[in-house]
């Protein structure tokens, strides 16, 4: 067992990432499901949350496309969300997707376009894909993030033009895919870290739209990650750059990414005869086909990588570390303060009552469970652990 413990230390200060299922929903969560959930559909299960209760709300979305727009609002609690999946630790594994058709010309602003609207502070999504299927011809999100200390991980982004929209502070994307083709990273308003990210390509454009408009904390920083033309998209090498100014002081760097030859070797792009003299467009430590070529003569050549410190100053307080350091199955609610230092006992629990029967997906036993133990035709009550049961 010590072998075994040293062994898994030294994976994890290398690096290396512990996979994770997480196919039921944990304790005391709100589950949605196609059919036999509490909720049928995500934005059901949002409204059911008191925006006046400071508790963490969490939510399970058993496997299934949902359609139709999602808005969380503001909320006075924190919020997870969590999709069924194999291996939490990568999108390629997702089982839920939530998808609409919506363009900012229809919607009549960015935001209202978008697929999911986080509105809300202190909101985590998990192996969630969100897809805008509007395609060409005006902008159309597939996520709105607009509150502050937001967590995505392992999700995946599609869409063609401004597909991720950040416009408040204190953001991370963690193995997440993000596609488009124009400015499909963009916003005003945030720092915004993106970790080991796959970015997908999947017209001529830009990737970045910085709209960063003064002297201000706000960064955007890709690290870690892969910039490549969409699996079955035809594209010429050149067909994209990192990013263009959407504003006068935008501020965007690609460090230690590899960029494929679909990377424009000029790097970057002015927007139509606006200056770029406080424009920072930096690299660092990227590889590839696309990061060689000559760039733009204002964009920078950094001498060592940004922190992420620099960029998000304390994001160790409300990122999910566990996550963030490759440890799969990361619950990112507090422990209890005094665990026991001995398996508890399960307490004794008044008799379910007789004749009843679990709907598909809901709760059917474990420690201090009181309810209904007989699960519907067709389906088992299924026991992963003390505090995790289902029917199914």
């Amino acid at each position: 067992m010590k072998l075994f413990n040293l062994i898994t230390s030294i994976l994890c200060l290398a690096g290396v990432a512990f996979a994770a299922s997480r196919t039921t929903p944990p304790a005391g969560a709100k589950v949605v499901a196609p059919s036999g959930g509490q909720y049928t559909n995500l934005q059901s299960a949002i409204d059911s949350i008191s925006t006046s209760s400071t508790a963490t709300t969490t939510i399970f979305i058993q496997p299934g496309t949902y359609n139709g727009q999602v808005t969380i609002p503001r909320l006075s609690g924190k919020l997870i969300i969590y999709g069924y999946t194999a291996d939490d630790q990568s999108h390629a594994a997702n089982r839920v997707t939530l998808q609409n058709t919506l363009s900012a010309a229809q919607a009549g602003s960015n935001d209202l376009s978008s697929t999911l609207r986080a509105l809300t502070n202190n909101f985590a999504l998990y192996n969630v894909n969100l897809v805008n299927g509007f395609g060409r011809g005006s902008q159309a999100l597939a996520i709105s993030a607009n509150g502050e200390y937001q967590g995505y991980y392992g999700c995946r982004f599609v869409g063609y033009q401004d597909t991720v929209y950040v416009n408040r502070p204190h953001h991370v994307f963690k193995n997440c895919y993000i596609e488009g083709a124009t400015d499909f990273i963009f916003g005003n308003s945030g720092n915004v870290w993106f970790e080991n990210n796959d970015l997908a390509i999947n017209g001529a454009g830009y990737i970045t739209a910085s709209g960063r408009n003064a002297e201000d904390a706000y960064w955007y920083v890709i690290n870690n990650s892969r910039v490549f033309a969409k699996s079955g998209v035809s594209l010429a090498a050149g067909a994209t750059v990192l990013g263009r100014p959407w504003r006068p002081y935008a501020r965007v760097v690609f460090q230690n990414t590899n960029l494929s030859n679909v990377v424009n070797g000029i790097g970057w792009s002015a927007w139509g005869d606006q200056p770029t003299a406080n424009v920072y467009y930096g690299e660092y430590g990227n590889t590839g086909a696309g990061a060689s070529g000559t760039r733009v003569s204002w964009a920078r050549k950094l001498s060592s990588a940004v922190s992420i410190n620099t960029v998000l100053p304390n994001y160790t307080s409300w990122v999910d570390m566990a996550y963030w350091n490759n440890q799969g199955g990361s619950t990112p609610s507090p422990p209890p303060s005094t665990p026991p230092s001995t398996p508890p006992s399960t307490p004794p629990s008044t008799p379910p009552p007789s004749g009843c029967s679990q709907a598909k997906w809901a709760q059917c036993g474990g420690s201090g469970y009181t309810g209904c133990t007989t699960c519907v035709s067709g389906t088992t009550c299924t026991v992963s652990n003390e505090w995790y049961s289902q029917c199914l």
